[in-house]
């Protein structure tokens, strides 16, 4: 029993499209972004470099603010307005928490984070796509190398991004201190050396990034080279 004839075209064209966008990613996505990522990390020393740890001081604000005002003289408060209009607020409620003061978010820390995880997500992506490619087209001896760094830079993309998160959890806890006690002044230095260690994470992360695109880069590159000389000398198949 086979494949109905027009189901075959269609895989052949799907595997087409694997190995076209795979190999656009090994050969000129690696190779671009390990550049890019080594000339970012280079300028990062630089004093006006958002990554510079000089920013922190500039960038982190310790102050307890007082609760915003929740109702309106003129009419019902604004939360109560939309939940009756019958639209739900995507923002927390803070109209009557038991510590209604605020500490405001490091949006200088937030934004650099944001370009973490856009580079973590490019990456697992990318790892996705060279892994099916590979699976498809090289031997299976060669496999569990290959596919094997490229788990590794996914779970080191992972490890990355939830480093974001753990970095808001760690935050939240020191500003829940400095509400609760705003005289007590270790809990200011200890804000903005959270915020001096997230920059300090922010450019090794670049650097972390940028090995690991090295890295699978090179394993991949050698692989490849080995099956042309081994396997394929004369064929029709073609990596590039």
């Amino acid at each position: 029993m086979s494949l109905p004839k027009e189901t075959s075209e269609k895989l052949e064209v799907f595997r087409a499209n694997v190995a076209s966008v795979a190999e656009g990613i090994v050969f000129r996505i690696f190779p671009a972004k390990t550049i890019e990522l080594s000339n970012l990390i280079e300028s990062a020393s630089a004093p006006d470099s958002p990554y510079d740890l000089t920013q922190a001081a500039a960038t982190t604000d310790p102050r307890v603010y007082p609760p915003p005002g929740t109702t309106d003289s003129n009419g019902p408060s604004a939360k109560r307005k939309r939940v009756e209009d019958g639209i739900v607020p995507l923002t927390n409620d803070i109209s009557n928490p038991r510590y209604p003061e605020l500490v405001y978010a490091n949006k200088h820390v937030l934004k650099l984070q944001e370009t973490i995880k856009a580079e973590c997500t490019q990456l697992s992506d990318s790892c996705d796509k060279v892994k099916l490619w590979i699976n498809l087209t090289m031997p299976k001896f060669l496999v569990p190398e290959v596919l094997s760094e490229l788990l590794r830079a996914q779970e080191s993309a992972y490890n990355i991004r939830d480093s974001v998160r753990q970095n808001y959890l760690g935050r939240a806890k020191i500003c829940s201190k400095l509400i609760k006690y705003p005289n007590i002044e270790d809990y200011t230095l200890a804000l903005k050396e959270h915020d001096e260690k997230q920059l300090f994470f922010a450019r090794q992360n670049l650097v972390d990034i940028r090995n690991v695109y090295a890295v699978i880069m090179d394993i991949v590159h050698k692989n490849i080279t080995k099956v042309r000389r081994d396997f394929f000398v004369g064929s029709h198949v073609d990596f590039q």
